[in-house]
């Protein structure tokens, strides 16, 4: 048996190589840049107290695309047919692209609107290279089986909208130790598993390589982080979810392709939207940086840096299991249980926790901290968003 014939082995052998590869990166990029002072420095804004590197995006990249070329390498490819071999060298330029628009801005601290420019550009360079969204099926708007072909104009505008606006929603996620990686992880899980049962080898590969990599930065990126991905590896991993939704169910887009993201990105994508309004009614930039993303205001509410981030986890991979039932996927209610159980009892367990921390001898002795909890590293590592 050949490892080409053997699509879920492939996937999982990618998953475990790029988490490895990941894991065993990330210190050496953390030393690097320490030695060389690419760290983020602590201001008044930010929470972390000492210098923090700003470059695990790089051990995350290496993980996703040296899992990808290591299995083209051993004939992991071998079933695809050569549109969708395209399709992966496609995206995976097109998320080196973006990552290196957000290393710029990790080292040199550019202003929004280039990147967003930058952002622009290559996602009309990746449309033309055929990821794109070519197609929607609306089944209840239209008794046709088939899906309604978009114009060029209008599939150029809504691809580019749907890679920017992920993209920028995952970096402006990126707010507290481990969010955006978890989050981004379970994004992708729910996307290998969306892959796999409708037949569409390529998007689970991309997706399975994501996943691990974005595993493998946990290990050191959780709270307390010891590095941080930084704006080039939250513009890769927005870019890659994006761009793996695409590739997915067909290679227009379709419902399902459609939904699963939105779902399972709808807080985040919510989120953006809510801080963008807020910005604006209050006559400031869209990208002008304050504290109003939702992590922020669960921190004022009273949650640990720890559990705010627990928290966006589950209700996330609820959302995800949604999707799946969405999607049709093998025993989508089955899972949909599972999610629907880890979210109460994560939810009633935090309760339990909180109505404890509100003991009066508890809130004596928190007395002569005025750190919330767990907040001592980075309650906002964005200094953008």
């Amino acid at each position: 048996m050949t490892l080409a014939s053997t699509p879920l082995a492939v996937a999982i052998g990618i998953f475990v190589v790029s988490a490895m590869i990941t894991m065993v990166i990330a210190p050496v990029v953390r030393r690097l840049g320490l030695r060389h002072g690419f760290t983020d420095t602590p201001d008044p804004r930010k929470q972390h107290s000492v210098p923090m590197v700003r470059l695990g995006g790089v051990a995350m990249v290496l993980g996703f695309c040296l899992a990808l070329g290591l299995t083209w390498l051993f004939g992991g490819f071998g079933l695809l047919s050569p549109a969708r071999d395209q399709l992966i060298w496609t995206t995976l330029a097109g998320s080196l692209c973006f990552f290196v628009i957000g290393l710029a801005d990790d080292l040199f601290s550019l202003s929004p609107w280039p990147r967003l420019a930058g952002q622009v550009a290559v996602a009309v360079v990746v449309w033309s290279q055929g990821v794109q969204i070519g197609a929607i099926d609306l089944p209840w708007l239209s008794s046709s089986a088939e899906a309604v072909v978009l114009p060029d104009m209008i599939s150029l505008l809504a691809t580019v909208i749907w890679l920017v606006g992920i993209t920028n929603a995952i970096n402006w996620l990126d707010g507290l130790d481990g969010l955006a990686a978890g989050v981004a992880g379970i994004a992708a899980i729910g996307l290998v598993s969306v892959s796999f049962s409708l037949h569409q080898v390529a998007a689970a590969f991309l997706a399975a390589a994501l996943a691990g990599s974005c595993l493998g930065f946990l290990r050191h990126n959780f709270n307390p982080a010891r590095i941080f991905m930084g704006d080039g590896g939250s513009y890769f991993l927005g870019f890659s979810l994006a761009a793996i939704s695409i590739v997915g169910p067909a290679k227009g887009l379709t419902t399902v392709s459609l939904l699963l993201p939105l779902l399972i990105l709808s807080l985040p994508l919510a989120d953006m939207s809510a801080v963008i309004m807020g910005r604006l009614r209050s006559g400031r930039s869209p990208f002008y940086p304050d504290r109003r993303h939702l992590h922020h205001r669960l921190l004022r509410a009273g949650f640990s840096h720890r559990r705010t981030v627990l928290l966006i986890y589950v209700f996330t991979q609820w959302l995800a299991a949604i999707a799946m039932v969405v999607a049709n996927v093998e025993m989508r209610f089955l899972w949909l249980g599972l999610a629907t159980a880890i979210l109460v009892g994560t939810v009633v367990v935090i309760q339990r926790q909180r109505s404890n921390d509100r003991d009066p001898e508890v809130e004596l002795s928190a007395s002569d901290s005025s750190v919330p909890e767990d907040c001592s590293q980075s309650c906002c590592s964005d200094p953008h968003g």
